[in-house]
């Protein structure tokens, strides 16, 4: 059986830790309990899970091609991942996954998959459920089998997987169909009815979606049908497959499951209160604050609030309300201004555009050890000045070495690399008639295929 991450949040919905490169996913400030010091994001905490579990050697992540470093930052490199070249909704991430996990993990296409969202709150027996699931899909002789979370409440906050007969004393019940975030009342109704919380997961023959993949006259060759993304309807899974398929069941799962994708909610599972520099006056109740600015943040007699600062914004928010951050934040089209690569961190200072020409000023991160990739820019020139300590430094195949004080610069088309030696820090400024990735042009991401001397 395999198994199958899907990790292609949009990042809107914790805006504004959250962004297009690192989603709600990739920020870190759950609770770890191996370390109260060092907080965890969702997808480390989860990667931890499976492992436990047995489940990661045949499990895969999928997300867009700007996630790969972040990733990678977070679980390693020999993280196994399905790169999307586009979002495209969850139907086609799924049918990308079963390419992927036929074409270069050579699966079967009668092999059974487990795909799940890559962000539920939840204890080790979730996990056990999942390494059932192969069974009751091949026992139950179904098309498709879902895990649903018994509800401990009526929310509106969740879908429902409604049963064709309620008290079913087998390990799955049969579907009958499904209802997205009721009224309060509504879901009193459902969970009366035996309705439950629909966790995401799917378990399936890879089979089944690489047939629905041909059907679009596609090739399930992972590569081809990278190459045709914008081919596959962008469509949800629920609407393409779900409400398609004939025979679905759903195993019911009894422990601790949450969906953590709110401010609302995360700020439950948060290690602490409040995370940088921050002043909580006692005077203050059920108030979270997370700052990743410089400047202080300084909170008096605030009640039920969450505030939360990054470069890309300050949020200020009644912890209730704060599920409208989507719709607020929705048109804002400005670039991230800040990442979390394989080999460090980037943060956006400052941007500019005068007379066609765009100026931006970045600090890079790079951690000791680690390198860039070999690279070169059509359409800009770059200067950096070194902060923090000493990097070697490849510029058109000739290696020197640079300490903190020294300025360095690159035109146009000049082929560049640098490794961190000890940890370092630079200032990095682009002027030209483009920012940030949308002029790179890379050579290797190893450094040792470097052709330097």
């Amino acid at each position: 059986m395999y198994t199958v991450l899907l990790s292609g949040g949009s990042g809107k919905r914790l805006w504004p830790l959250s962004n297009d490169l690192r989603s709600k996913q990739y920020i870190k400030v759950i609770n770890n309990e191996n370390c109260e010091e060092q907080p965890t994001s969702m997808i480390q905490r989860v990667w931890k899970q499976l492992t436990k579990a047995g489940l990661s050697n045949n499990c895969i992540i999928t997300a867009s091609k700007g996630q790969v470093e972040i990733i990678k930052s977070q679980l390693g490199d020999e993280i196994k991942i399905a790169i999307e070249p586009e979002r495209r909704n969850t139907f086609p991430a799924v049918a990308l996954s079963c390419s992927y996990l036929k074409t270069v993990l050579h699966a079967d296409e009668n092999d059974t998959v487990v795909i799940l969202p890559v962000d539920p709150y939840t204890d080790d027996s979730y996990f056990a459920k999942l390494k059932e699931m192969e069974s009751i899909l091949l026992n139950s002789d179904a098309d498709i089998a879902l895990i649903g979370a018994k509800p401990i409440e009526p929310s509106s906050k969740y879908g429902y997987i409604m049963p064709e007969v309620s008290g079913n004393e087998s390990d799955y019940i049969k579907v009958k169909g499904f209802r997205e975030k009721p009224t309060k009342e509504g879901a009193s109704e459902l969970i009366k009815k035996g309705a439950l919380w629909n966790c995401g997961v799917f378990c399936f023959k890879i089979k089944t979606i690489l047939d629905k993949v041909k059907s679009y006259g596609l090739s399930d060759d992972y590569y081809q049908l990278y190459n045709n993304y914008s081919e596959l309807p962008k469509i949800s899974f629920d609407y393409e497959v779900l409400e398609k398929a004939d025979n679905i069941i759903a195993a019911e799962f009894t422990g601790t499951w949450k969906d953590i994708g709110t401010w609302n909610a995360l700020t439950e599972q948060m290690y602490n209160n409040t995370i940088g520099n921050v002043v909580l006056h006692e005077s203050c109740e059920n108030t979270s604050i997370i700052n990743e600015l410089k400047m202080p943040i300084v909170a008096i007699g605030t009640k039920d609030v969450v505030i939360s600062a990054s470069v890309d914004g300050i949020l200020i928010s009644d912890k209730q309300q704060s599920t409208r951050i989507k719709d607020c934040v929705d048109n804002f089209t400005y670039p991230p201004m800040y990442e979390e690569r394989r080999w460090g961190t980037i943060t956006v200072l400052d941007t500019s555009v005068r007379d066609g020409i765009y100026t931006s000023t970045r600090k890079i991160k790079i951690f000791e050890n680690m390198s860039s990739s070999y690279h070169y820019h059509n359409d800009r020139d770059e200067v950096w000045t070194i902060l923090i300590g000493n990097a070697e430094v490849i510029i058109n195949g000739i290696k020197q070495l640079y300490s903190a004080g020294d300025v360095i610069r690159f035109p146009a088309g000049t082929k560049h690399a640098v490794k961190s030696l000890n940890g370092i820090e630079f200032l990095e400024v682009q002027i030209g008639h483009t920012f940030a990735d949308v002029d790179i042009n890379r050579i290797t991401f190893n450094w040792d295929e470097i052709d330097a001397k």
